[in-house]
């Protein structure tokens, strides 16, 4: 094969040509079919800077653009694809030359040489034994020029050597010599291709090195440009460390007010709760034609100014979803229709004035010592919870799966003292936020406030998912005055199959009543509390009339592992006074992929659709309004008592509930829940009663229940009345009766034909 001419010197790097003008002119018009040309910075391509730079995203973008470093760097990538594109070219032309070039020409050549060589070996063995001084130089130039590279001859080989002188000293040598000299045309096409060979050669080496240099400098540019794109993702990230350092300074210095403003206001509040400065005074109002009327003394409300404020946070509590949420089920959703809504307002606000005026007459100081309010209240259980370890359950339930469990008898143990119409009134224990709904003017305010009304009943079964309460029985009620927030409460279980409880409440600032039938479901391990029914709460400053559904709860782990309680659904709120706002709460159920468990999300929105405030946060921990971090704080649950563990997980307004004062015996009716024997034995430890006296009142209602089917009576609820709407859905409200029959003449005086227990 034909040998490769010696490379050519390499250029200088000054003497390195400058590209052509128009090679820069092609890069400032930036075409599209050049791949390495730099793109605008889109959506996707600054999405994969972390979130921290983002807000920087623009600038770093509009400095690429105005960089000339990088348009420099544009302009050499550009004349090294120009180069390397000649250089494609150089090498086609190389390969088709050596193509062309491998003919039989160069093989003839090829085979000589070979001969050539084979006669030289032969020579030198001849000449090694015939040495002479003189015919040793002539051997040396003979060999020398025998090794002399044939590329490297430029005339023909007979005219190398004088051939006389060859002939002379050795006549066959010459011979030799002149077999082998190459015909002239051959020698002109041999050095013709060897000289566009080694042209070829020396443009790619200096096309080669151009490249070279372009590409040593678009990297050096492209270093230089990576440092400073660091340099202000650097500077970009302290400056993000440092407001968020201000931001969270901020808050801790917002919080430690608010902090110390609770302090004082607590004080104050103690202060102001001492028992020799709020005893309630009695009062007797007598008249000659009558007898003496007795009314339920009421204290006047808080003051807006001891009154816990509202906390203002603005720090991130939850991440709300900024989608609206679907709306909720035909069978959860409150009723349309306006006549029934019509009468129950018409009724409260007849009988509104009058049961304002009794509970807040004062009696005077006489025999009725009953009415005389404590203001200290009791802050702990006479005993604590019952150990329920020893308990098998599944030995209880394995045979009701699927069935209503109201109507399976459980044990004592599993029960807490307290009963649902108690739980209804601790659903009151946050009122105050009625009480600040009553004096806000914006109805999507208001709105919200009612919304962290409705969530705020279901803060205290966060740790009680380990009892349940007691059924109560057909006919039973249960009362509640609280002077300190400014209610008073009544509730009677109306039915019994299905369990019916209702509940009216009065305050000078609101009226709140419901009505709830509870289904009970076991599944194996956990057990679904479905409520039906509506709760209502009215304005009376505004003429608001607010409704709502419950949402499902469910109680986990029942027969193994830690209880816990679970709310998800949703809830619709609607103001049937105006059409104005509407509110949607959705309790979000929890998985194992997500830790949204106990999260609460809605919205509250104009009569056009269009959303007004959002909400979100956490049933047991607080509600927010807003969007993060600039959020309110709208409620926050109040602290846990002391080992509130031991004692049922009872909150403080729950261990108050079932406390029996001696003057308040005879004042209540003795269908009260407080005069429960089974209940009242389990409060104070004392199971082995507790137990009994539950087997024995749940034979008196199964006797009492049979008498009155032999006899064809259907009891009547003493306080509450049945009334149908328009889509036939029965609803039960206050009779206006209670109050009355509690000052003229007392329960005490009213005949039971059958006792509860």
């Amino acid at each position: 094969m034909f040998p490769p001419p010696p490379p050519a010197p390499a250029p200088a790097a000054a003497e390195s040509p400058q590209p052509p003008p128009p090679a820069v002119h092609e890069v400032k018009a930036k075409p599209s079919n050049l791949p390495w040309q730099p793109v605008a910075p889109s959506s996707s391509s600054s999405s994969s800077l972390p979130a921290s730079y983002s807000n920087g995203q623009s600038k770093v973008a509009a400095w690429l653009q105005e960089s000339e470093e990088m348009d420099k760097c544009a302009e050499e990538l550009a004349r090294c694809q120009s180069s390397l594109m000649e250089l494609s070219k150089l090498l086609q032309s190389l390969e088709i030359l050596q193509r062309t070039q491998s003919a039989p020409n160069f093989t003839d050549m090829q085979t000589n040489c070979v001969e050539l060589s084979k006669k030289e070996k032969r020579l030198n063995r001849r000449w090694r034994t015939k040495s002479v001084g003189k015919d040793s130089k002539f051997q040396l130039q003979v060999h020398a020029l025998l090794c002399r590279p044939l590329v490297s001859i430029d005339v023909p080989l007979s005219s190398a050597i004088p051939p006389v002188r060859l002939h002379s000293s050795n006549p066959n040598l010459c011979a030799e010599l002149v077999d082998f000299q190459v015909p002239p045309a051959r020698h002109a096409d041999y050095v013709e291709g060897a000289g566009d060979y080694i042209k070829l050669q020396e443009d790619f080496c200096t096309i080669a090195q151009k490249v070279h240099c372009l590409l040593r400098s678009a990297f050096n540019t492209v270093g230089i440009e990576k440092e400073k794109i660091k340099q202000i993702l650097s500077d970009q990230e302290q400056s993000s460390q440092a407001a968020q350092i201000n931001t969270l300074r901020k808050s801790l210095s917002q919080a430690l007010s608010q902090n110390a403003e609770l302090r004082t206001r607590l004080s104050r509040i103690h202060s102001e709760s001492v028992l020799s400065e709020q005893v309630v005074s009695v009062n007797i109002i007598s008249t000659p034609d009558e007898g003496e009327q007795m009314g339920i003394p009421l204290t006047q409300q808080a003051s807006n100014e001891s009154r816990l404020s509202m906390s203002e946070s603005v720090s991130e509590f939850f991440d709300a979803q900024e989608v609206l949420l679907s709306a909720s089920s035909s069978e959860n959703e409150a009723s349309d229709d306006e006549s029934y809504v019509s009468d129950v307002s018409d009724n409260i606000s007849e009988d509104n004035a009058s049961v304002t005026d009794n509970v807040s007459r004062q009696m005077a100081n006489g025999d009725f010592v009953a009415s005389a309010f404590r203001n200290g209240r009791r802050i702990c259980l006479p005993a604590p919870s019952p150990d329920t370890s020893n308990i098998n359950l599944w030995n209880i339930l394995r045979n009701n799966i699927g069935k209503d469990l109201s109507k399976v008898s459980m044990p004592v143990e599993l029960n807490e003292p307290l009963n649902t119409l108690q739980h209804m009134c601790e659903e009151l224990e946050y009122s105050e936020l009625l009480d600040k709904a009553a004096e806000t003017e914006d109805p999507f305010e208001r709105m919200v406030i009612v919304a962290a009304f409705a969530i705020s009943g279901y803060s205290s079964t966060y740790y009680r998912a380990g009892s349940k309460p007691f059924n109560p029985l057909l006919g039973e009620s249960y009362e509640c005055i609280r002077e300190d927030k400014g209610f008073c409460f009544f509730s009677e279980q109306v039915s019994h199959h299905p369990p019916i409880s209702a509940c009216h409440c009065e305050s000078k600032n609101f009226t709140f009543w419901q009505d709830v039938r509870w289904k009970n479901k076991f599944w194996g391990k956990s057990m679904e509390i479905l409520p039906i029914g509506t709760v209502n709460v009215m304005l009376p400053r505004f003429g608001d009339h607010y409704e709502w559904n419950k949402v499902t709860t469910c109680v986990h782990n029942i027969l193994s592992g830690r209880r816990w309680i679970e709310h998800y659904g949703e809830i619709t709120i609607r103001n049937t006074k105006s059409s104005a706002c509407l509110c949607k709460l959705t309790f979000v159920k929890g998985n194992y992929w997500s830790s949204n468990v106990n999260e609460v999300q809605g919205f509250v929105m104009d009569q056009e659709g269009k959303v007004v405030h959002r909400l979100f946060g956490k049933w047991h921990e607080g509600l927010y309004c807003g969007v993060p971090p600039s959020a309110k704080c709208v409620w926050r649950p109040g602290s846990m008592p002391t080992d509130y563990e031991l004692y049922y997980g009872f909150t403080r307004f729950a261990i108050e509930l079932n406390e029996l004062c001696p003057e308040l015996k005879d004042a209540l009716p003795p269908t009260d829940a407080r005069f429960r024997p089974d209940q009242r034995h389990l409060e104070e430890g004392n199971l082995e009663m507790a137990s009994s006296e539950k087997q024995r009142i749940e034979d008196l209602q199964r006797v009492r229940r049979k008498w009155n089917e032999d006899n064809n009576i259907r009891p009547q609820p003493r306080f509450f009345r049945k009334v149908v709407d328009a889509n036939q859905r029965e609803r039960w409200v206050s009779n206006n009766t209670y109050w009355d029959l509690r000052k003229n003449p007392g329960f005490i005086n009213m005949e039971y034909t059958l006792a509860l227990w």
